[in-house]
C-alpha cells in the first residue's frame, strides 16, 4: 500500500514537472507598436482560440522604444514595429532569427473633437483656435515621424511646431485630443476606428500618402525567440485570412512582401 503510495506521488510529481515545462514552453513575449493595440488584440483572441493553451503576453508602447531594450538585451520573443526601419536594424546587428514580414501599412488621419478636419483639410491645423497640436515623439514613434514629414511637406511646419505637443507613442498622443489636452492631432487611422474612439464623436481626416514615407510595418522573431514553436506560430499567423481581415478591419492595407 506504502509503495502504491510513493508510486502515485511520484508519478504526480512528474505530470507536474512535465505540465509545466510544456506550459513554460508555450509561453512567449511580444512586444508591439502602440498603433496595433486593439487590432493585435483581437487577433490575439482569435489565435488563442484556435490554439487553446497557448497565451503569448503582448505589450505595447513606442517601436524606438522596444528597438533600445531589445538592442540592450530584452528578452522579447516577437517584434511588431510601426516602421520597417527598426526590424531591418535588429536584423543587421544579428539580433532576429526570422525573415522581417511586412504585414500591414498604416494611414495617418487628423483627428479632432473641436473642429471637423474634413472641411479644411490639412489646413486645420492652422485654425486660430488651434493651440495645441498632438503628435507621437518622432524620435521613437514612427507614426509622429511621418507626422512631421507632412508637415513639411505642406510647408507649415515651422508655422505650427510652437504647438506641438508629444505623446510616448502614438496611444498616448491621441489621448492627449480625447482628454482635451490639445485641441486637435494626427494620428493612426487604426486607432480612431476603435470603438472607444467612435464614441468619442471626433471627427477625422486621411492625410495624403504622398505626403509621407510609407507607413510599412514590419515584424520578426527575436534572438531570444529562437527555437520557440509558439511565437513563430503567431508569426506566422499575422498572415493568416482571419488576421487580415481584422487588420482591414481597422484601417490598415494589407499588401505583403
Amino acid at each position: 500500500m506504502n509503495i502504491n503510495k510513493q508510486v502515485v506521488k511520484v508519478t504526480t510529481i512528474i505530470l507536474l514537472l512535465v505540465t509545466g515545462t510544456i506550459n513554460a514552453q508555450q509561453k512567449f513575449t511580444i512586444v508591439a507598436a502602440a498603433n496595433l493595440k486593439v487590432a493585435l488584440d483581437s487577433i490575439n483572441t482569435v489565435f488563442k482560440n484556435q490554439n487553446p493553451g497557448i497565451s503569448p503576453q503582448i505589450t505595447y508602447g513606442a517601436s524606438g522604444k522596444f528597438y533600445e531594450q531589445i538592442s540592450s538585451g530584452a528578452p522579447f520573443d516577437l517584434f511588431f514595429s510601426a516602421d520597417m526601419d527598426y526590424p531591418n536594424k535588429l536584423e543587421s546587428n544579428k539580433m532576429t532569427v526570422s525573415k522581417i514580414k511586412m504585414y500591414a501599412v498604416g494611414k495617418l488621419v487628423i483627428w479632432s473633437k473641436k473642429t471637423d478636419p474634413n472641411k479644411t483639410k490639412i489646413n486645420s491645423l492652422l485654425g486660430s483656435e488651434i493651440r495645441k497640436i498632438a503628435i507621437g515623439n518622432p524620435a521613437t514613434a514612427p507614426y509622429g515621424e511621418k507626422a512631421v514629414e507632412s508637415l513639411k511637406f505642406y510647408k507649415i511646419y515651422d508655422k505650427l511646431k510652437s504647438k506641438l505637443v508629444f505623446g510616448d507613442n502614438i496611444t498616448q498622443a491621441t489621448q492627449f485630443i480625447t482628454t482635451g489636452n490639445a485641441d486637435i492631432g494626427i494620428t493612426a487611422l487604426s486607432l480612431v476606428l476603435t470603438p472607444n474612439m467612435k464614441k468619442e464623436g471626433g471627427k477625422y481626416y486621411i492625410i495624403p500618402a504622398k505626403s509621407h514615407s510609407s507607413l510599412e510595418q514590419g515584424c520578426v522573431v527575436l534572438k531570444h525567440g529562437k527555437g520557440n514553436a509558439n511565437a513563430l506560430k503567431f508569426y506566422n499567423f499575422i498572415s493568416s485570412k482571419k488576421a487580415i481581415e481584422i487588420l482591414k478591419y481597422y484601417g490598415y492595407d494589407t499588401k505583403t512582401k
